[in-house]
């Protein structure tokens, strides 16, 4: 089962996907609707399929990650003993979705960072008592250079307008931990095929129910929350997206997230502009 949320002419509705077409709680049948292209009739919006009151981030869960963070590092051993220890890394990425969007709408990337990269993760719909309810996709964008230049910069590596997207659906699984294949496609302003990757949750090194469990661990995680599982694909170290690029994360059974890539700080006048 797949669910999204959307906006049209009676605001904000909640609905199933069924084939290619949206059944809404109301029982109205919209059609079509393609969860890789974003495609809905006018005047209808897709909007990331939870409205998250927070958005948490687990860090070096995959081999592939240890590595480039070990790389990109001035401090390397922090990283190899976060990966083998029982405690996992988890950082709060948002709260009250100032920072989040949806698919299709814009993320950013920071004015004082030279090495900016999105990150594909599985993030986990939390419910009442950490429940697992869904599964959708995040990307969590990151300034390389900035947290490589000292750990303690993480939180403005990490943390800034545009710096997260989920979307486009809360995939049910029949069994959660099921493999799931996450592709990304990088594509540059002229159309061009700038990177494309794949990895498998199967090569994460932490269980979901390990993640939310420490996740929980003394911390009042409001029901809603997402938490993002950490990435397993990373682009090049002499990649860095750009305004004008598109990031294209894909994973079966969810469909893609598509977000363009513009500088934070137009975000946050366009947010200004808005009132």
């Amino acid at each position: 089962m797949r669910l999204v949320r959307l906006r049209g002419p009676a605001g904000i509705e909640r609905g199933v996907v069924q084939d290619d077409a949206v059944v809404t709680n109301g029982g109205e049948r919209i059609a079509p609707l393609d969860l890789d292209t974003l495609a809905l009739p006018e005047p209808y919006e897709l909007l990331a399929p939870v409205d998250p009151p927070e958005v948490w981030c687990a860090g070096v869960t995959y081999e592939r990650s240890r590595d480039a963070r070990v790389g990109e590092s001035a401090v390397k051993d922090v990283y190899v003993l976060a990966y083998e220890a029982p405690r996992p890394e988890l950082f709060l990425k948002d709260a009250g979705g100032r920072r989040t969007v949806g698919p299709g709408a814009p993320i950013g990337i920071r004015s004082d960072s030279t090495w900016n990269v999105p990150e594909p993760e599985i993030g986990l719909v939390l419910g009442d008592y950490g429940r697992i309810e869904g599964l959708t996709i995040g990307n969590d964008v990151s300034s390389r250079d900035i947290e490589g230049a000292n750990p303690l910069y993480l939180p403005q590596a990490k943390v800034y307008a545009g710096a997260c997207a989920i979307g486009p659906a809360i995939y049910v699984p029949e069994r959660l931990d099921a493999p799931l294949r996450i592709q990304m496609r990088i594509v540059g302003d002229g159309g061009e095929e700038l990177f494309r990757g794949e990895t498998s949750t199967a090569r994460m090194r932490r269980s979901y129910a390990d993640l939310v469990e420490w996740l929980l661990l003394d911390n009042p995680v409001p029901p809603g929350s997402v938490l993002l599982t950490g990435t397993g694909l990373v682009p090049p170290d002499n990649f860095s997206l750009l305004p004008g690029h598109v990031v294209e994360i894909h994973v079966p059974g969810i469909g893609t997230l598509v977000n363009p890539v513009v500088r934070a700080a137009e975000l946050i006048e366009r947010s200004a502009s808005h009132g």
